[in-house]
């Protein structure tokens, strides 16, 4: 009996704490829709995916849970996660999303995902040398023409899906602006490319000198100084001829 205190104290407390960790378990089973980021891992360094658009940066999923734990979801923190390991060749892939890949507790259960399957294509990697073309924009003013111009280093070296690597001929440079330009100049613009899917991998950046020069010269008289028009026209030895007489 004298222990008695102390066993109820004992049982009033595991009560307690019975009570919290169970409170949440005992709330209302519920269904939320929320939204889902998807991230591709895995995938070699020597394959780029070429339809991009195809693939969803999030999707649309539906919950089942109790309220409490389906509280604790966010969209934010929501991620599925696709292992692209098995990609080891070129060609049309298809990824089908599992509940399984999507980070939820295990006592939530994922009811529907939408979409929860999407194709895209995946090529090599290639690299090549192609031409730098500097982009030149507006004209010189009247009187001045654009003569030689020369780039350094004239190639680049680009990265990206083997069909663009191997149609391209050429990459271009942030705009040169040639609007009011009377003299010869030198510029250091970026070398960049139109397609998101190729990087230009050296160089950065290319020097480009452009000529620019006066189209006009200086104007020659007529005729040449201490002359006349008269004695231009005058036949040869007409000078002599008078000046016997």
């Amino acid at each position: 009996m004298k222990n008695l205190g102390l066993k109820v104290i004992s049982l009033l407390l595991a009560g307690v704490v019975w009570s919290v960790v169970s409170a949440p378990r005992s709330g209302r089973v519920v269904e939320r829709a929320l939204s889902a980021s998807v991230s591709l891992v895995g995938m070699s360094s020597d394959f780029v995916i070429i339809t991009p658009t195809t693939i969803p940066e999030k999707v649309s999923i539906r919950v089942r849970g109790r309220k409490p734990d389906l509280d604790a979801l966010t969209s934010r923190t929501l991620e599925a996660t696709v292992d692209l390991r098995w990609l080891q060749q070129s060609g049309e892939a298809t990824i089908t999303l599992r509940p399984h890949v999507f980070n939820v507790p295990q006592e939530v259960e994922v009811v529907s995902i939408e979409p929860s399957k999407f194709r895209f294509r995946v090529e090599a990697l290639r690299q090549r040398a192609v031409t730098i073309r500097p982009a030149l924009v507006g004209d010189v003013p009247d009187g001045y023409a654009v003569g030689e111009i020369v780039v350094n280093p004239d190639r680049a070296l680009v990265s990206g899906p083997a069909s663009q690597i191997l149609a391209m001929q050429e990459v271009g440079t942030e705009r040169i602006i040639m609007t009011g330009r009377t003299a010869t100049f030198v510029q250091n613009p970026a070398v960049v490319t139109d397609s998101p899917l190729v990087r230009v991998v050296s160089p950065l950046t290319a020097q480009v000198m452009v000529t620019v020069s006066s189209a006009i010269g200086p104007e020659l008289p007529d005729t040449p100084p201490g002359t006349t028009d008269e004695n231009q026209r005058a036949p040869a030895g007409a000078n002599r001829s008078s000046t016997q007489q």
